[in-house]
């Protein structure tokens, strides 16, 4: 029996890569740098902003100070505009419905910063109840680092045998991996199957309803 279920954010709850791609886009052209299209964008995600600005940059920018430079521009700029295009993924809501009546706890564990990922759960998720909403965090280590799940273990009072995480990448495979819990891959998000398949989590998923009938929620 699952008592707590972790879910990552971007590309898993909720499709953001519009947003993410218009705010990475708008800081490289306050800068001169050329812009990407917003497929693009899937591969540059997934390890935390930082990194996602030292992979839109010219390979020959690619510096800490330019970093922090597009990320002055950059976050600005998407507080204000990260809910613009952003959606939940179809089915996600009644997942998470299903989970509650359940009495099943859910958290999220992602890599964007933690501003926003408070945000954008408070605004799309407002009757859901979360033990725990942690983004990226200063002097916490990212995702593949399991640092995160064991916190939100910890929180939650469970034992890591009655929990699952639940991402679209595979640094979410790795991080399930590394904390040692049953891990699920979906595939709607922004990386391909291929990549999820590499890590062999415990469970591949093609829609919500999938997670809902390995919980038994029904």
């Amino acid at each position: 029996m699952k008592r707590l279920v972790i879910f990552d954010l971007d590309g898993t709850l909720l499709n953001t890569i519009a947003d993410l791609a218009a705010a990475t886009n708008y800081a490289l052209t306050q800068f001169g740098y050329p812009t990407h299209d917003t497929d693009a964008y899937r591969f540059f995600v997934g390890n935390g902003i930082n990194k996602l600005f030292e992979r839109a940059l010219p390979e020959s920018e690619r510096t800490p100070e330019n970093v922090l430079r597009i990320r002055s521009q950059f976050v600005p700029y998407y507080n204000l505009h990260n809910a613009d295009l952003s959606r939940p993924y179809p089915g996600i809501e009644q997942l998470l419905t299903q989970l509650q009546e359940q009495h099943i706890q859910v958290a999220v564990a992602s890599n964007k910063y933690q501003e926003a990922t408070e945000k954008l759960i408070r605004q799309y998720f407002p009757s859901i109840h979360f033990t725990a909403v942690f983004g990226q965090r200063e002097n916490v280590p990212t995702k593949p680092d399991p640092q995160v799940i064991h916190e939100i273990i910890g929180i939650s009072g469970v034992q890591k045998e009655e929990v699952v995480y639940i991402g679209d990448s595979g640094v979410d495979m790795q991080t399930g991996l590394n904390a040692g819990v049953t891990t699920i891959g979906v595939c709607w998000g922004f990386r391909p199957k291929s990549e999820l398949e590499a890590f062999q989590p415990d469970l591949l998923v093609e829609n919500p309803e999938e997670i809902a009938d390995f919980l038994q929620l029904s």
